[in-house]
């Protein structure tokens, strides 16, 4: 079969993939392979600014050409590198020869014509200079992580808090019975349930943001010994601090093995698991809100909601949130676990593993789109809110006690514990009626006669 939306074994990229295309650019192995690119050729550039002896005579003007390597890098370049990868069974080794391969080009019979013409050839070996291919595995997929967050993630959970808060606004005075336990309690407001996902969502994305994204950068073994054998005057550290901050944007961990410790990658796995069950717990919200009848949904004709039952609209998109977050989570869960973890100065499960940072991410974009659809299909049905008011009058009771409570009235809530806790139905008139037979002044049976539970419903 070829490959393609109905062939693929990964729902992400058969079923789904219309939601997670935008992935494609920081997580295929395309995507891994020009961000390794990339790396190798920021960091030749930056041994050149040093400069080591040897490439003083590499003329600053070829940066920039150098550059274009990466970035009009073609997928018919990453099947060049997989190619190579053939002959050499070495990923990370394959991008180098790739690389100089296009120097070599570049010095070949047309070379006058090439931007990348004056290049010194003997140059070419600084290319992953005293380099593991860790360096270049360590620092490429954080810039992945980095800028997927920043260019999609980000995006998507800030469009999904601004849906909310727009829905907060729209129902901020609108009253709701709460339910606590599942049971009837004190009433709320159903914009203020809404802004409590918004303050959630808000302040978990902002610890996210907050997290650094780090990079293991050291040579073989973490020490720079490569580096330092052959060149003993430069601090190597201080080099390797400039280059990941100033050259990919990231924090260069100080104290490694081969490896990253992936300590701060799996903050960042843990906070975004934090983000996505918050969403969770909105879905299931939003899910028992239709299911009380406190939304409608919107139909969309020729749409059908059960192969069997005509009547039905049932609130899918929900349901396809959450079970994608799970999974999400699932993932999220198992890299934050597994990726510090590794034998002695390292072993190879790291690699396997890495290749699949994205897929947790695309299950959150599903779920986070599923969401927002769900959302924008809701008609909130006020009149059903109201009646559920209505028909609990006992949650004033807790209004009423308390206000007693003020006026030093012996045992209040005995009193209305013994009133409420029947199975006498409590209606507007059981509770006006108790109130007056209280031995209380008019003014604050009058106080007392003025709540209700729809107006009941705090700050």
């Amino acid at each position: 079969m070829e490959l393609d939306a109905l062939t693929a074994i990964s729902p992400i990229d058969g079923r789904y993939r219309s939601k997670t295309e935008s992935l494609a650019g920081y997580f295929s192995e395309y995507a891994l392979i020009r961000y390794r690119v990339r790396v190798e050729i920021e960091y030749f550039i930056t041994l050149c600014e040093l400069p080591l002896p040897q490439l003083e005579t590499v003329d600053h003007r070829l940066f920039e050409p150098l550059r274009d390597i990466y970035r009009h890098f073609s997928e018919q370049d990453a099947q060049r590198v997989k190619d190579i990868e053939k002959v050499t069974n070495h990923d990370v080794k394959a991008v180098e020869y790739f690389i100089k391969e296009q120097i070599d080009a570049a010095s070949g019979k047309d070379a006058a014509h090439s931007p990348l013409a004056g290049f010194p050839v003997e140059a070419k070996e600084f290319i992953h200079f005293g380099l593991t291919s860790q360096d270049i595995n360590n620092t490429s997929v954080p810039l992945s992580i980095k800028e997927a967050l920043e260019q999609v993630y980000y995006p998507m959970v800030e469009e999904l808090i601004e849906q909310l808060n727009d829905y907060a606004e729209q129902w901020k005075t609108v009253p709701m019975l709460a339910k606590t336990h599942g049971q009837p309690a004190s009433p709320t407001r159903l914009g203020k349930e809404v802004m409590v996902y918004v303050y959630r969502l808000e302040e978990q994305l902002r610890a996210l943001k907050d997290t650094p994204i780090t990079a293991k950068f050291g040579g073989a073994t973490g020490n720079y010994n490569a580096h330092h054998v052959a060149y003993p005057q430069y601090d190597w550290r201080e080099f390797g601090n400039s280059f990941v901050s100033e050259k990919l944007g990231l924090e260069r961990e100080q104290w490694t093995t081969q490896i990253s410790n992936y300590d701060w990658l799996a903050a960042i796995f843990d906070a975004m698991r934090r983000i996505n069950t918050i969403v969770i717990d909105l879905d299931r919200d939003f899910w028992m809100y239709i299911s009380m009848e406190y939304f409608k949904q919107k139909i969309k004709a020729g749409e059908v909601g059960s192969s069997a039952m005509p009547h039905k609209v049932n609130p899918i998109d929900f349901e396809n949130s959450e079970g994608n977050m799970g999974m999400a989570n699932a993932v999220l869960g198992f890299l934050a676990q597994k990726l510090p973890v590794s034998r002695l100065q390292r072993d190879l499960t790291d690699s396997t593993v890495l290749r699949n940072v994205g897929v947790p991410m695309g299950h959150a974009l599903i779920a986070i789109q599923s969401t927002l659809k769900g959302l924008r299909k809701l008609i909130l049905n006020e009149q059903k809110l109201a009646d559920d008011l209505e028909n609990t009058w006992a949650v004033v009771a807790e209004a009423i006690q308390t206000i007693l409570r003020r006026e030093a009235y012996p045992n209040p809530y005995e009193a209305l514990k013994a009133l409420t806790r029947t199975n006498q139905k409590m209606t507007e008139q059981t509770i006006h009626d108790f109130i007056q037979g209280l031995d209380v002044s008019d003014e604050l049976k009058s106080e007392l006669m003025a709540i209700t539970p729809s107006n009941y419903t705090g700050i």
